[in-house]
């Protein structure tokens, strides 16, 4: 196999962003709520971009909710200022060696920027698929990175840290490299889902790749 395409997922693969973003919706959810909301009440909305996750829980403050949690979000951004060790040399040696990088999250495209910007690594990815509010579109974002970068899918590799990223990958038919290198990922419900690979480490993924570009 050699790799030419590489797909990143964000949270949970580039960096460690879950606690940032479940920060941000309790601090713009709660007051429009009036009362607490746990973590896994948040968690258990996650599939949709955020604005989605914000109309699942109050419906009636969306467009106030969407606005807080990007306040937030850029506001606690300090709390996960850089991505994962490793990461942003990982890139740069893909790009170096000719590898095509995209994006492919179920991240809203405001919250993505901002996280980009953050840990500087805007420039490396060329093409970026978002997150839809009406639910989990990874599998139309894959298919639509495929072809705006004229991609061979057997050529192509997905890497992502959720248990569902694996799920998509095999609907589409694109190997995929799972990601447990998160404080946030079990990598014991991920090997559970037969991933084509299963790294611990970026060190490891990066060694991996090496010999396959």
């Amino acid at each position: 196999m050699k790799i030419k395409n590489v797909i990143f997922d964000l949270d949970g693969t580039i960096a460690d962003t879950l606690p940032l973003c479940i920060a941000a919706f309790k601090k713009s959810v709660e007051p429009l709520l009036n009362k607490e909301i746990s973590e896994q009440e948040i968690i258990a909305t996650f599939g949709p971009s955020e604005e989605g996750t914000i109309r699942k829980l109050i419906p009636a403050h969306e467009e106030a909710g969407v606005k807080a949690y990007l306040h937030y979000y850029e506001q606690l951004h300090y709390t996960c200022p850089v991505a994962f060790a490793g990461i942003t040399e990982l890139l740069e040696f893909l790009k170096t060696e000719g590898v095509q990088l995209a994006m492919v999250t179920g991240k809203g495209i405001h919250s993505t920027r901002l996280s980009l910007k953050q840990f500087g690594l805007e420039q490396y990815f060329i093409i970026m698929e978002t997150g839809s509010p009406e639910g989990p579109n990874k599998v139309n974002g894959i298919r639509n990175v495929l072809s705006r970068l004229n991609a061979d899918i057997t050529e192509s590799i997905y890497v992502g840290d959720a248990p569902s990223d694996i799920v998509y990958c095999k609907q589409i038919g694109i190997p995929i490299a799972a990601a447990a290198w998160a404080s946030t990922t079990n990598a014991g419900e991920l090997a559970k889902l037969n991933p084509d690979w299963l790294f611990n480490t970026v060190e490891e993924f990066k060694i991996w790749i090496a010999d396959l570009i």
